[in-house]
């Protein structure tokens, strides 16, 4: 890959990242609006008996008077808004942005051949594959007789998310088995929207149409999943950005019991939120101290995982993964060079204020340098990024050391 073919990407990883977050801020803005709207409902003496409730809300300086059907209205107004593109454009341009990066990027994030060395294709067929496979599971468990059942129904669908993420780390590097479990569970929510509750809604519109009362039912089945959606918003939030922490994704054994912390606290927080707009006076405050302490259990979860913080804690060694034979490895004079200028901070046990190793990326043996070249022409060749602020002071001529070995001609010119 050349420095505009690198450069092409890393825009393009970019503008599909701003994408995906644009829509995932209207989707999300608009499911926890109408979460709020239904708990703010007030049913009054003289409403119209078709009516679930009435809610009068101001915003920039104007009054909107909001009111709710039971099933439907009697006659459908000429304008109907439908609320399904945000869903679906968060959904489109997450699955573009994860095969941009852990997909066309396979041997930098996603395969780890420690764990499993998988081919580019089979990494990315098997991804593709559990999270069909994952919303075809939860969709039949909701369907199942457990639906009936609905804080059973949670408590099966939590722990099917866990044993997920756990079957992630069997494949994947750390990084990509958390960012598989959010997708995994941003592909429910969008499934829901898309298999479920736009279906049952274009029943009822039919339905009216026809002059026939809509199914209660379809409206039961579509609040349900608009539910589940509400609830595990936030731990897709964190999962989503955990990417960006090594600190969470450091230690791969860990992760199941780091995702369980995660979406108990992300689960009780909304909790709080929906009883709260119900009536203040029943609001329960218990639940952020809950979730605070699942989030510490988190923080000490990971910290106990991390072989940098367990080396400053004094306490015993992780083993280390054994180099695979035959894997790539660095020239002598690229791992000089990165051994001296990037290593403080990218082993295993860095540096004390560093804490973890940025990124995840360890550049502490020949073969580990080697897996991480794209990132090594990216951030200390094309755009001298790295080492932050030259605080190692990397010379030109060692830049153009990594050049030479990495093709590049951008340093000698």
């Amino acid at each position: 890959m050349g420095a505009l073919e690198a450069f092409a990407w890393e825009w393009g990883s970019a503008l599909v990242r701003w994408l995906h977050v644009t829509a995932a801020i209207a989707w999300i803005g608009g499911s926890f609006f109408f979460m709020h709207l239904d708990a703010s409902l007030r049913k009054h003496a003289g409403d119209d008996p078709a009516l679930a409730g009435v809610s009068w809300q101001v915003h920039g300086g104007g009054f909107y008077q909001m009111n709710k059907y039971l099933l439907a209205p009697a006659a459908l107004p000429e304008e109907l808004i439908w609320h399904k593109w945000q869903s679906y454009w968060t959904w489109i341009s997450g699955f573009v942005l994860l095969c941009w990066v852990y997909y066309g990027q396979s041997t930098f994030f996603l395969i780890d051949p420690a764990v499993m060395p998988l081919a580019p294709w089979q990494a990315a067929l098997i991804g593709i594959a559990a999270l069909a496979l994952g919303w075809i599971v939860y969709d039949l468990l909701c369907r199942s007789p457990l639906g009936d059942n609905e804080p059973l129904l949670a408590v099966v669908g939590f722990g099917y998310v866990i044993l997920t993420s756990w079957v992630f780390t069997q494949f994947f590097s750390g990084r990509g088995a958390l960012i598989h479990t959010g997708a995994l569970m941003a592909t429910m929510m969008t499934g829901n929207v898309f298999f479920v509750i736009m279906p049952n809604q274009r029943k009822s519109v039919a339905a009216l149409m026809a002059g026939k009362k809509p199914d209660p039912k379809w409206v039961k089945t579509s609040k349900t999943r608009s539910t589940h959606n509400n609830y595990i918003t936030l731990p897709v939030l964190f999962l989503m950005l955990s990417n960006h922490y090594p600190m969470i994704f450091s230690n791969p054994r860990f992760i199941p019991e780091i995702v369980t912390c995660v979406i108990v606290a992300g689960a009780l927080v909304r909790y709080f939120y929906n009883v709260w707009h119900l009536g203040h006076d029943q609001a329960p405050w218990w639940a952020w101290a809950a979730a605070a302490l699942a989030i510490a259990c988190a923080f000490f979860i990971a910290a106990g995982a991390s072989p940098g913080m367990r080396q400053l804690a004094g306490l015993k060694a992780l083993p280390a993964a054994p180099a695979l034979a035959g894997e790539p490895k660095a020239p002598p004079d690229v791992v000089e060079v990165v051994t001296n200028r990037c290593s403080m901070c990218h082993s295993a046990a860095p540096m004390e204020e560093i804490g973890e190793a940025p990124k995840g990326v360890l550049l502490d043996t020949p073969e580990h340098i080697a897996r991480f070249a794209p990132a090594i022409r990216m951030q200390a060749v094309l755009t001298h990024a790295m080492p932050p602020n030259n605080f190692t002071q990397m010379t030109d001529e060692e830049r153009a050391v990594l050049a030479r070995w990495l093709k590049l001609d951008l340093a000698e010119k």
